[in-house]
């Protein structure tokens, strides 16, 4: 692969740290870096191969002459500035659910439809977090038994809401261990220390939350199954990093769980980290800052028939995010 002038959009929030040390420890061809973020935090240099490069403010033109610009950024900023980026020839691969929806952007797992990434025509995006942990985790059991029907329940970490929301768990947490009162949360609908809350994402009243929309829609896409029933609650955990999520899958052909465990053994981006005897799992404890999907606690589902219930965990700011947008820059 030839070296490329590359850029990265949000540079100085969690995912654009960690795009950056992706980036280098994987020696990914960059033969220029230009970093870029909000007003805020133009001025912050960030550590790039013995270099310390300055952020700039990102502005109309800011990418022009670039090869490969990676978004880290919000929705909006993604919708002002991706599209420009791409008719000026710069391919964009982008974090937020800017464009999701749009069904003329590859929406990419690789492990799970790399093939879709031929199909760009200057953007892709990156899915939500959530929907791509799932994805990994599912594919496997979806490539030989075929999935009809989804339960899942997600336990979702901090830094999923952001550095401000790591940072307000931080603060509750020893707040309740000093015997203080955390006060009215800011950055989170609900104070998360010593607590979990069913609210990830907007709520709908008498609906699904943004957060289960957006695993549902995307689930479908990335697996390419429009009718696929999918059931999802996702939960709000104090845990700093790493989505965790309680899988039941229904399948349209019967796998015992030691099947299954072959089939996760050998599949890409998947840990299999499970005994016989239910005593191995993953955690997020174990799991921050890796690069696989763990799966584990896989049995026979008694709802589901044939079904199997399991276990997975993974780094949403590493394969949730990070990871997988540069291995589509590396597919590319």
């Amino acid at each position: 692969m030839s070296a490329r002038r590359c850029g990265v959009v949000g540079a100085t929030g969690a995912v654009g740290r960690e795009l950056l040390r992706i980036l280098e420890a994987r020696d990914f061809p960059v033969a220029s870096l230009r970093l870029f973020a909000s007003a805020d935090s133009v001025g912050v240099r960030l550590p790039f191969r013995g270099q310390h490069l300055a952020v700039s403010a990102i502005a109309p033109g800011s990418l022009e002459g670039l090869d490969l610009a990676f978004f880290c950024a919000g929705a909006n900023v993604a919708r002002v500035h991706a599209p420009a980026a791409a008719r000026h020839g710069c391919v964009v691969i982008d974090n937020s659910s800017a464009f999701r929806g749009d069904h003329d952007v590859p929406l990419v797992v690789p492990e799970v439809n790399g093939d879709a990434i031929a199909s760009h025509r200057g953007l892709l995006a990156n899915p939500n977090c959530a929907a791509t942990l799932l994805a990994t985790a599912l594919h496997p059991l979806r490539a030989v038994a075929g999935i009809r029907s989804l339960i899942v329940a997600t336990y979702q970490a901090a830094s999923g809401a952001g550095r401000a929301a790591m940072d307000e768990l931080l603060r509750d947490t020893r707040r309740r261990l000093d015997g203080q009162d955390p006060g009215p949360p800011a950055a989170l609908p609900a104070t998360l220390g010593f607590n979990v809350f069913p609210h990830v994402g907007a709520l709908q009243p008498g609906g699904p939350s943004s957060e289960e929309s957006k695993i549902r829609a995307e689930l479908r896409r990335i697996l390419a199954q429009p009718d696929l029933p999918i059931d999802a609650t996702c939960v709000r955990v104090p845990v700093l990093r790493c989505h965790s999520a309680a899988v039941t899958v229904g399948l349209d052909r019967a796998v015992d769980p030691a099947a299954a465990r072959a089939l996760f053994a050998g599949a890409a981006g998947v840990t299999m980290d499970d005994g016989p005897d239910g005593a191995g799992y993953p955690t997020p404890a174990e799991y921050s800052g890796a690069d696989g999907c763990g799966v584990g606690r896989i049995r026979a589902s008694s709802v589901l028939n044939p079904g199997l219930t399991f276990w997975t965990c993974g780094d949403q700011l590493r394969k949730g995010a990070a990871l997988n947008a540069v291995q589509i820059a590396e597919a590319l």
